[in-house]
């Protein structure tokens, strides 16, 4: 099986040696992303509901362009700051996975890059019917 290596001007540019997404098979790995714009690289201003949005809406258009949706996540990883702003999470999260929402887990630690509140990687299917399979 071999990977591809996914490169998005719809993605946070890396910050350290990592790579935006790897598609290999019929999933593509999403690396963590937070609330940064991907056009000025800077974090959204405002809260949790924010951030979370702002990571979310990175995770769905990098799915997108690689042929894939937010209706494919079957993993996510959702990683807090602070553990009390789980309900808020969960409320814009719940918007992104309104019906069958993926496996999920969500831990708090200690500190993220950048002093961000968020960070939120996923794993999710290929599309079968998508002529871009995983392209970048």
């Amino acid at each position: 099986m071999t990977k591809r290596i996914i490169k998005s001007d719809n993605y946070p540019r890396p910050i350290a040696p990592y790579s935006q997404a790897v598609v290999a098979g019929e999933f593509v790995f999403v690396s963590g992303t937070g609330p940064q714009d991907p056009r000025s690289g800077r974090v959204v201003e405002g809260g949790i509901r924010e951030q979370v949005n702002q990571a979310l809406n990175n995770i769905k258009n990098l799915l997108e362009e690689v042929g894939s949706s937010m209706d494919d996540v079957v993993k996510v990883t959702v990683f807090l700051t602070d553990i009390g702003n789980y309900g808020a999470m969960n409320e814009v999260y719940r918007s992104y996975f309104a019906e069958n929402a993926p496996a999920r887990t969500c831990v708090q630690v200690a500190r993220l890059p950048g002093d961000i509140l968020v960070e939120i990687e996923a794993i999710a299917r290929l599309r079968q019917d998508s002529g871009r399979q995983g392209k970048p």
